[in-house]
């Protein structure tokens, strides 16, 4: 049992957290809707620099982006699971956002880390997930938006 509970941590992340940075910081400005593939499982999210440019690697599937701050955006909400986000349409500001969130993302699982035992691995695991899923709901819940020109 973890020594910190969920609602703890959310109230350290407070503002910091991905969901309250999604819901304050991007739906509040002119966004499009993006459709990201999603596994039934955990996957590794991995950033590519192909000859074709920057790709985004959900589990086996590749993603094409524009440039690399689009690409560590839209994986940290890989990462969550989230299928359906909204982008900023101000490409100058998805820079800034994809470094809070990526923080956002590091500082959640930190402060899980130091909630347990460190050798308790399954507790770890399983308020990791737990944090996962309640910041992919909150996201979710924030909505997507309308949907891009051009996509399915």
């Amino acid at each position: 049992m973890p020594d910190i509970s969920l609602e703890e941590i959310l109230d350290k992340l407070g503002d910091q957290s991905i969901a309250a940075i999604y819901r304050h910081r991007v739906r509040t400005q002119r966004t499009r809707r993006n459709l990201l593939p999603t596994a039934t499982r955990p996957v590794n999210i991995e950033i590519m620099h192909t000859l074709l440019g920057i790709e985004l690697k959900i589990g086996r599937q590749r993603l094409l982006c524009p440039d690399l701050s689009t690409a560590r955006y839209l994986a940290t909400f890989a990462r969550l699971g989230v299928s359906e986000l909204a982008i900023p349409y101000d490409i100058t500001r998805i820079a800034h956002l994809a470094d809070d969130l990526e923080s956002a993302w590091h500082r959640m699982i930190m402060l899980a880390e130091e909630a347990v035992n460190p050798w308790n691995q399954r507790t770890f695991a399983r308020l990791r997930r737990r944090l996962i899923e309640n910041q992919r709901e909150a996201v979710l819940l924030a909505g997507s938006g309308p949907l891009a020109p051009g996509t399915r």
